[in-house]
């Protein structure tokens, strides 16, 4: 019942190459922190994420990208990331890009055990008919294009199919957890970890404060620990914030 592991390295070793991680986050708020600095130290490459975004150049994400470990991103916003837009336009990097309600519909559906769903987000566009570039050429010329979508129609309306996501392994950010893995959020990190904790058959979660186990009020509790398999006690958290806007 105890799941703490001595430290991110410890819980990540297993991980292996060509792994498909989910990881949680919205920007840089809630980013599994210690866990992603892990990766970059065992070097664990080829990997698929799926995650709303993909960090900064030089922080989250970014930096697993920068070192050539991702393989394709599976994500919504991927704007603030030069290395990122580099990667994908020179055929190194397989990107697909999914409206971000619509992601977090399939990671749910994912950990609810559902396999698909229909929503009319997409439909009419190149999300359900298909042509997306997922990955360019070297030359600049498309290599692989999205595929076409089923869809069909409830009372007059379309809708397009899509897959729920289910990963090898999931990354999540908590505010405060105990030892077997009941997990709270605070404030933003509500974001995409509660349904990536879900989503992964093997769920690592971080957690800035370690409690005693009976301390959460099962009210509070986000993710209950049955869906955690390892649970890590972080520090030095750096919590930066992309674009810091402060009136003249």
């Amino acid at each position: 019942m105890d799941k703490v592991k001595k430290s991110a390295a410890e819980a990540c070793a297993d991980i292996p190459n060509g792994a498909t991680i989910l990881a949680g986050g919205f920007g840089l708020c809630g980013i599994p922190e210690m866990c992603i600095a892990a990766l970059r130290e065992l070097g664990t490459k080829d990997l698929e994420f799926v995650s709303n975004n993909c960090g900064v150049d030089d922080f989250g994400l970014g930096i697993l990208l920068a070192n050539k470990q991702i393989r394709k991103m599976i994500s919504s916003y991927v704007g603030e990331n030069k290395e990122f837009e580099r990667q994908y336009l020179k055929g190194e990097l397989e990107v697909e890009l999914v409206p971000q309600g619509t992601l977090a519909e399939r990671l749910r559906a994912g950990g609810a055990g559902i396999p698909g769903f229909y929503t009319p987000t997409g439909v009419g566009t190149a999300v359900s008919d298909g042509g997306l570039p997922l990955r360019y050429a070297p030359d600049g010329s498309v290599a692989k294009y999205s595929d076409k979508k089923e869809i069909r129609e409830f009372d007059g309306r379309p809708y397009v199919l899509e897959r729920g996501i289910v990963g090898d392994f999931a990354l999540v950010k908590a505010w405060k957890g105990d030892r077997f893995g009941n997990l709270v959020y605070r404030n933003t990190a509500a974001n995409f970890n509660p349904m990536i904790a879900t989503a992964g058959k093997i769920t690592i979660a971080e957690v800035e404060e370690l409690v005693e186990v009976g301390s959460i009020d099962p009210n509070e509790v986000h993710t209950p620990g049955i869906y955690v398999q390892r649970v890590v006690v972080g520090s030095g958290y750096e919590k930066r914030i992309e674009r810091r806007t402060i009136r003249n």
